[in-house]
């Protein structure tokens, strides 16, 4: 068999009395089907959007899991943010003069820029969810 990405919009509601599992979503598909999902599938499936199919700070936020922050050649920022579906985002900045430099700025600075990128990137999900691949 071949393997395929699913990318769909759907609506999903928490349930707690579903045959042998506890906890889990009563899923509505775009061509109105329903199925349900227990908690664990659907978490690692699924990422709740903000109202009116937007993209909020919180969820870029929350996708943003670790920043690992370097110095380097004594004016060299190096930043490496880990999101939580294991994709990795590196930026830098630099300052002409070492004097001038500060890490702490540097790392604002790339850290600004790894949030836009994460916000285009989920930008690009949703906005496939919502039209499809083709």
């Amino acid at each position: 068999m071949n393997k395929y990405i699913e990318i769909n919009l759907i609506e999903a509601e928490i349930t707690f009395d579903h045959a042998d599992e506890p906890e889990g979503y009563q899923i509505v598909h775009p061509d109105g089907n329903e199925s349900w999902l227990s908690k664990e599938v659907f978490d690692k499936a699924y990422m709740q959007i903000g109202n009116n199919n937007t993209i909020t700070q919180e969820l870029v936020d929350n996708f943003i899991i670790d920043y690992e922050v370097f110095t380097k050649k004594d004016k060299i920022t190096i930043v490496v943010a880990t999101l939580n579906n294991g994709f990795t985002i590196v930026e830098s900045s630099a300052c002409v003069d070492p004097k001038n430099y500060n890490e702490e700025i540097g790392a604002s600075i790339c850290k600004e820029r790894i949030n836009n990128r994460v916000w285009m990137l989920l930008g690009f999900l949703l906005q496939t969810a919502i039209g499809g691949i083709k």
